[in-house]
């Protein structure tokens, strides 16, 4: 399997991985055969990057931390609240709850995978994705720093629907006033809700703040930001630098790691982002890299606490017309590095 541009994907090829619509049903199964009118469809509903099956990396497994069940489930859980709320109606907190418990147990059983965050974006699931994305990394974030299951709990929640308050669309006007950007209503939305510690409603409404106190709505710093906020900060800030739903523009896993490493002190907390870095992918497996070496490979292995060190498969063909496969691993081969990214 391989991690494509859907620029390079030729029709007959096949999907690595289900893709799903935003309320949780199949868009497209995994194993099925592309064609023109699916490759067409898929770049016009705004998805970049797929994954196909590849005969000579038939064999690598993407692990993901959470379950396809689980994504579904937590898409249409979350499909259902978020109308529920454009609605004007109650949104049902027990159903939130179970499927928190539910993405919890996943994320418990693959806390040593490294995250990749591999599921495809579409115009129509992005928000979804995005929020799920969150959650997981915060999650994860959250057991680096030995947060109790009642914490992690509450952090998962946040971080699920830290963006609620983006439900209900304002105008370039009333985007000036901060009480009513989308934090301020996000926390507005939340503390209404008695089943839930309102320290849940403080992540939606902090963070956006700055450890330097140059963050909005309320210019909070350093101790005043609730850890929630900040690890929640963290993993936004992440999913936003890899696909930017404002501009549509992406930065490379390793490009945004590097951009997040200069905001440590200023933007992000420094003791969380530390502990992000330990459980995030720098280089996806599949994806195909070209090393100090010269040669080209496809990254097929993974290594908890040395995320910048794959293993990496290279195939090559000889005069012969031979076909010559090697694996490097680059924790072992510590004077090979990864060149670039090739997309």
């Amino acid at each position: 399997m391989r991690y494509i541009n859907i620029d390079s994907v030729e029709p007959g090829q096949y999907l690595g991985k289900t893709i799903f619509s935003s309320n949780g049903t199949v868009m497209l199964s995994e194993g099925v055969q592309l064609t023109v009118f699916m490759i067409t469809t898929l770049k016009r509903i705004g998805a970049t990057m797929i994954y196909i099956k590849d005969p000579q990396f038939e064999d690598i497994e993407i692990v993901d931390v959470i379950s396809e069940e689980t994504k579904g489930a937590v898409m249409k859980q979350m499909t259902e609240t978020f109308e529920s709320i454009r609605s004007g109606k109650d949104f049902n907190t027990k159903s939130v709850s179970v499927s928190v418990d539910k993405l919890m147990e996943d994320i418990m059983g693959n806390k040593d995978v490294l995250i990749q965050l591999s599921d495809i974006r579409t115009q129509d699931n992005q928000h979804y994705v995005h929020s799920m994305n969150v959650c997981m990394m915060s999650v994860l974030v959250g057991i680096n720093m030995n947060l109790n299951h009642i914490q992690l709990k509450e952090l998962a929640i946040g971080a699920l629907l830290h963006d609620i308050g983006k439900i209900e669309l304002i105008t370039d006007d009333e985007s000036k006033d901060m009480k009513l950007h989308h934090t301020w209503r996000g926390f507005e939305v939340l503390k209404q809700k008695r089943e839930f510690n309102l320290l849940i409603a403080h992540v939606a409404f902090q963070h956006h703040e700055r450890i330097d106190g140059q963050g909005i709505p309320r210019g909070l710093a350093e101790e005043q930001i609730h850890l929630y906020a900040k690890i929640v900060a963290v993993a936004n800030t992440y999913d936003n630098l890899l696909f930017d739903e404002s501009t549509g523009k992406r930065l490379l896993p390793h490009e945004a790691c590097e951009q997040m490493m200069a905001l440590a002190g200023t933007q992000l907390d420094h003791e969380v982002l530390v502990q992000f870095l330990r459980i995030v992918s720098v280089y996806p497996t599949g994806t195909s890299v070209r090393l100090s070496t010269r040669e080209t490979g496809v990254v097929v292995g993974q290594h908890r606490g040395l995320p910048g060190r794959p293993v990496v498969r290279v195939v090559r063909q000889d005069t012969g017309n031979e076909i010559d496969v090697k694996e490097v691993d680059l924790a072992k081969h510590t004077t090979v590095f990864i060149d670039g990214v090739l997309t």
